[in-house]
C-alpha cells in the first residue's frame, strides 16, 4: 500500500517539480534537467503585456464569478434544499449537477451559436466570459452549500426561529447567513480556483483582448521552454493560493 501511495505521489509531483526546475533553467534541450540558473524567464513573463493583461482578466473574471455566484448560488441552494424537503430531491440534485455532467465543449458551442448572431453579438465580450464561468462554477458552490445545510440541520434551526416569531427575512439574516458563512467562503474559494484555471470554454469564446491566463499560456509552449515553465508556475502559484485559502477557511469553520 505504501509503495502504491509513493508511486502515485511521484507520478503526481514529478511533473510539477520539473516545471519549477525548468522555470529557473537557462536552457533545456534533449536532457532530463535544464542547465544553468536564471530568473530571466520570470522577468520576461511579468514584462510581457499579453500575459499581464491575461492575468488581470483572469482575476477580473474570477472575482466577478465569485460575486455573481454568491448572489445566485445562495438563494438557489436554499430553494433546492427547500424543494428537496418536498420530495423532489432527485430532480434538485440533477439540476445542480447538470453543468458538471455536460461537457464544457457543449456549453462553449451553445454560447457561440447563441451569441454570435446580429440579435445578440456578444461573443468575445468579457460579460459573456464571466457568465460562462458562473455557469461552470455554480454547481460546486451550490453543492458545498447544500451539504452544509443538511449537515448543520438548517431546517430545524429555521423551525426553531419561526416558532419564536421570526419571519423569513429575519431568519435569513440571523440564522441562514451566519450558519452558512464559512461554507459560502469555502465554496467561493473553489469557484475562484476553478475559474482561474478554466481553459476550454474560455479558449473558444474569449475575445483577443480579454483572453484569460490559461488561454495565453498555451502560446508560451510554442516558444522557449523556460518561459513556458515560468508562465505555468505562475498559474500553479495562483491555484495553490486558492487551495490554501480554502483550507484556511475550512479550518476556521471547524474551530468555530
Amino acid at each position: 500500500m505504501r509503495g502504491v501511495t509513493f508511486l502515485y505521489l511521484l507520478y503526481l509531483g514529478a511533473p510539477i517539480v520539473l516545471l519549477v526546475v525548468g522555470s529557473f533553467g537557462e536552457s533545456w534541450t534533449n536532457s532530463l534537467l535544464p542547465s544553468g540558473l536564471t530568473l530571466r524567464w520570470y522577468e520576461e513573463v511579468f514584462a510581457d503585456p499579453s500575459f499581464r493583461r491575461a492575468f488581470e482578466t483572469s482575476l477580473l473574471v474570477a472575482g466577478a464569478a465569485c460575486a455573481l455566484g454568491a448572489l445566485i448560488g445562495l438563494p438557489l441552494a436554499y430553494a433546492i434544499n427547500a424543494s428537496a424537503r418536498r420530495g423532489v430531491a432527485a430532480a434538485a440534485r440533477i439540476a445542480t449537477l447538470l453543468p458538471i455532467a455536460a461537457p464544457e465543449l457543449v456549453l462553449a458551442f451553445g454560447l457561440i451559436l447563441a451569441f454570435s448572431s446580429d440579435v445578440a453579438p456578444w461573443l468575445g465580450s468579457t460579460w459573456l466570459l464571466i457568465a460562462a464561468h458562473v455557469v461552470l462554477t455554480l454547481p460546486y458552490l451550490t453543492g458545498t452549500l447544500l451539504t452544509d445545510m443538511r449537515h448543520l440541520g438548517l431546517e430545524q434551526q429555521e423551525l426553531a426561529a419561526a416558532s419564536l416569531g421570526a419571519g423569513f427575512l429575519q431568519r435569513a439574516r440571523d440564522v441562514v447567513l451566519p450558519a452558512l458563512r464559512h461554507s459560502l467562503m469555502t465554496g467561493l474559494v473553489t469557484v475562484a480556483a476553478i475559474s482561474i484555471g478554466e481553459f476550454q470554454v474560455s479558449n473558444l469564446i474569449a475575445g483577443f483582448l480579454n483572453r484569460t491566463y490559461p488561454v495565453v499560456l498555451l502560446q508560451a509552449f510554442y516558444g522557449a521552454t523556460g518561459f513556458a515553465c515560468a508562465a505555468t508556475v505562475v498559474l500553479l502559484a495562483l491555484a495553490l493560493l486558492a487551495a490554501a485559502g480554502g483550507a484556511a477557511t475550512g479550518r476556521l469553520a471547524r474551530v468555530s
